[in-house]
């Protein structure tokens, strides 16, 4: 996350940050950003807190309906950064020129 501040910053690039572990993004949010990317890419299977997940827990992740009340409760499964432009699209994961791309 520290990355994307300073590329922003850096750029001039004026943002909001929501910081879905402090405050539960709610299951429109997290259905917004579905229909604009898949489920898998959502979810951040190399992290610490998707490690930790119970078998079970991870199984349900593979779908829409289990998984919205896991990314709820542990929001820390979903990829960051998850950037959203002014054109309602997002990006996933820091990838500067994917990210400078989508600020021209």
């Amino acid at each position: 996350m520290k990355k994307t501040f300073t590329l922003l910053e850096e750029k001039g690039v004026s943002y909001e940050f929501f910081d879905y572990k402090k405050q539960t993004p709610s299951i429109e949010l997290l259905r917004s950003f579905l229909s604009k990317t898949s489920l898998d890419s959502l979810i951040n299977r190399k992290g610490t807190t998707f490690r930790k997940l119970e078998d079970a827990q991870k199984e349900a992740l593979k779908y829409e309906s289990s998984a919205l009340p896991i990314l709820m409760a542990q929001p820390s499964v979903i990829k960051r950064p998850l950037i959203e432009y002014a054109d309602g699209s997002i990006t996933l994961g820091f990838v500067p020129e994917q990210i400078l791309t989508k600020l021209k």
